[in-house]
């Protein structure tokens, strides 16, 4: 009776990360070890606060839930999901209560045992980094807050030891002196608790001492920059280099707090970085600024590829791989803009903003589908002549990213098309006639187009065409409602006898349209919720659920659980189109192991709920 206990246990566990990663008689002997305890609905399995015993928990059947302490949902576990573990890796008592929200069969794991496995089994420890800041491993979860790219960057790339620093009154010469000692291309000024109050730099000498008139003699105060810029320690290199591109910088400070009041812990530098990971996203973006030619963005762009397949590989979360990615792919719709202004007639006397839309305007394009964008002008010349000076541009630039990978749009929903490339005046009255005269094409423009992200150029133009647009929808309710109906039109994908809706024929027959039947109602939805509270200046997916998350806390677990759908989805389709060479659209539901088409599954269950919301709130009768 033992054997075949600990054979369904290892049937099971081999189905999912981390377990799947495991050698056959590595799991089977784990399997020996396991436990099984059944949970009637309502049980309490941990409270929060309480000391961690031997085990981690694997779901067999059923579903816990997991509850911060103000009794809010943090997450929810069913077939396959682990949790407990962090505790194990924190060395701290439980965070979360979890409770057994059905009836449910538990596998106790032992912690220690399988943690063993971090040490010698690299796709463990990996899976295990990718999830570490979370209270639970939770593979259809990634939405945590951390994003490390391997295990070792973990407990290696905390911060440098030895800091090199000097009050402010040191002079300039016996700072200079000590950067030259110590072998360091930059001190750190602080006072007397050690807390940082600027940076001093081999280029602030040379710019503001060898080329400047600031005496050596004088206070390094007067030369420092500031403020510094601080971070936590344990960052993973990927997010130290993310915070150094957004702020434009070469140093980060490390703090015990990641504040400047409190004492500096460390100092890392770009070259740090670039030393420690060779293609990351810093060196790529620096790349990308001085490429001088196309055809060096399309080996960076093959480059950047190689980077997502690695981060997927890796298990990073898929947030943070979003963002990576669309911050590239924004560099290298610049630089092709950038390339094809110094081709261009003089444009100075014209305030455009370029747009991009579809996937990118909403920072999802992880694949080189097609492109969609725009073009917003103003100027004090007439709209048409500015028109025929701004196509040859914008075809340019459109032609460079076709050349890159991004393929021309089919339906010429493209900067370089007359009829998208338009004063702010006339993009106001073109979306006034879609907003006041809807019909289905109307509607349908308006769910491409309302999902418009500036990328280039005067920012401020796109922002008041987002004012004007929410001014109409005051004025015209009614045309919410007819995007309510639209978000309706694909229900979840799954029949009546629980398999996957695929196409019926045509080329992709058999295979199932995950775009279309399961993240399009998801995006829809979240563009409707989001526009019918006029909050603008964010298009992603899942950073649209997680403000509709704040604006209706009543309908924040909907809303979390719609968002984590969303980045499965996502993950999927990346890895479908990196295995397939192709956008990712189509995948071949027979062929998907037990993991992945369960967690297609779980992705689908928000979409009915965000249905009947939408269906009731909208007051749209009928059926669904």
């Amino acid at each position: 009776m033992k054997n075949e206990i600990v054979h369904r246990v290892y049937t099971f566990l081999r189905d999912f990360p981390p377990f799947s990663f495991l050698l056959q008689e590595e799991l089977m002997a784990l399997s020996e070890q396991v436990w099984v305890r059944y949970l009637p609905s309502g049980t309490v399995l941990f409270q929060i606060g309480e000391s961690i015993g031997s085990h981690f928990y694997v779901v067999q059947t059923g579903a816990i839930s997991l509850y911060r302490e103000d009794q809010s949902l943090a997450d929810r576990c069913d077939e396959g999901d682990a949790l407990g573990i962090r505790p194990f890796l924190a060395n701290s008592p439980y965070l979360l209560k979890a409770v057994a929200t059905e009836d449910s069969i538990l596998y106790g794991i032992p912690a220690t045992l399988f943690l063993r496995q971090m040490e010698v089994n690299a796709r463990v420890a990996r899976y295990m980094a990718a999830h570490f800041a979370s209270g639970v491993v939770n593979y259809r979860n990634e939405n945590t807050s951390n994003h490390h790219a391997n295990f070792t960057e973990i407990f290696t790339i905390h911060h440098h030891t030895g800091v090199v620093y000097c009050s402010p009154e040191t002079t300039i010469k016996k700072a200079a002196q000590t950067m030259t000692d110590r072998a360091v291309g930059s001190i750190l000024i602080c006072n007397d608790e050690l807390h940082p109050l600027g940076i001093v730099t081999d280029k602030d000498l040379r710019s503001k001492v060898v080329a400047g008139n600031i005496p050596v003699d004088d206070g390094v105060h007067k030369i420092m920059s500031t403020p510094v810029f601080c971070v936590s320690p344990g960052l993973s290199a990927a997010e130290l280099q993310m915070a150094m591109v957004k702020k434009n910088i070469n140093h980060l400070v490390v703090t015990h707090n990641g504040e400047t009041d409190t004492a500096v812990l460390g100092i890392i530098s770009e070259h740090d970085l670039v030393v420690q990971q060779g293609n990351n996203p810093t060196v790529l973006i620096r790349q990308i600024r001085t490429a001088t030619e196309v055809d060096q963005l399309c080996l960076l762009r093959d480059r950047i590829e190689t980077l997502m397949s690695r981060y997927l590989e890796q298990e990073v979360s898929i947030d943070f791989i979003t963002e990576v990615v669309s911050q590239l792919n924004d560099e290298l719709i610049r630089r092709c803009i950038n390339l094809a202004e110094k081709e261009t007639p003089d444009l100075s006397h014209i305030q455009y903003c370029w747009l991009s839309l579809g996937s990118e305007g909403r920072e999802e394009q992880l694949l080189r589908t097609d492109q969609d964008n725009a073009l917003v002008f103003t100027s004090s010349l007439p709209a048409a002549e500015v028109r025929n000076l701004m196509l040859p541009f914008a075809q340019k630039v459109n032609d460079y990213l076709a050349k890159i990978g991004f393929e021309y749009c089919p339906a010429l929903m493209m900067a370089s098309n007359a009829s998208y490339c338009l004063s702010l005046d006339e993009w106001k009255s073109l979306f006034y006639k879609w907003v006041t005269q809807p019909g289905e094409k109307e509607v349908m423009m308006c769910t491409i187009f309302f999902d418009y992200r500036p990328v280039y150029g005067n920012h401020a133009l796109a922002g008041e065409l987002t004012q004007y647009i929410f001014s109409l929808f005051d004025r015209h309710e009614l045309f919410l409602h007819l995007l309510a109906k639209n978000a309706l039109e694909n229900p979840a994908p799954l029949s009546f006898f629980r398999k996957f809706v695929v196409e019926k024929n045509g080329e992709h027959k058999n295979e199932f349209d995950i775009k279309l039947r399961a993240m399009m109602p998801l995006v829809d939805a979240a563009r409707l919720l989001v526009l019918s509270h006029r909050i603008g200046g964010e298009n992603n997916t899942v950073k649209r659920y997680q403000k509709l998350a704040n604006t209706e806390p009543e309908n924040a677990d909907l809303y979390q659980m719609a968002a984590d759908a969303y980045e499965v989805l996502l993950r999927i389709r990346a890895l479908s189109g990196l295995h397939h060479k192709d956008s990712g659209r189509y995948i071949q539901a027979d062929g998907l192991d037990k993991m992945t088409k369960l967690q297609l599954r779980n992705a689908f269950v928000p979409i009915d709920d965000l249905q009947r919301l939408i269906k009731h709130r909208f007051q749209l009768g009928g059926r669904l």
